[in-house]
């Protein structure tokens, strides 16, 4: 192979690799897994949750309405909480 398409070879195998590595990037497991807010305990809720958290483990209360939880895709509108309560896809408001 000449020095061209060992450079050229590189610059693929690098641009590949980054755009695995990049957020949004699709994988199996995002099939298999949903957003489930209303469901997560006090600081157990997952990453980005709503007004009033910041990131992982910063819901304030049980079961708050605009924290959300990854779960089995297809179970969060059967989960119930203590409440009567029921997980739900869309984002609720904060607490107050």
């Amino acid at each position: 192979m000449t020095k061209t398409t060992y450079t050229l070879a590189a610059s693929l195998a690098a641009a590949l690799t980054l755009a695995a590595a990049l957020p949004g990037a699709a994988s199996a497991e995002d099939a298999t897994k949903e957003k489930c807010y209303g469901v997560a305990l006090k600081g157990q809720n997952d990453c980005a949750a709503g007004p009033g958290t910041t990131c992982a483990g910063t819901s304030k209360i049980d079961y708050q309405k605009n924290a959300w939880k990854l779960v089995p895709a297809g179970s969060c509108m059967t989960m119930m909480t203590p409440d009567g309560g029921h997980g739900t896809l869309e984002q609720g408001p904060a607490p107050v």
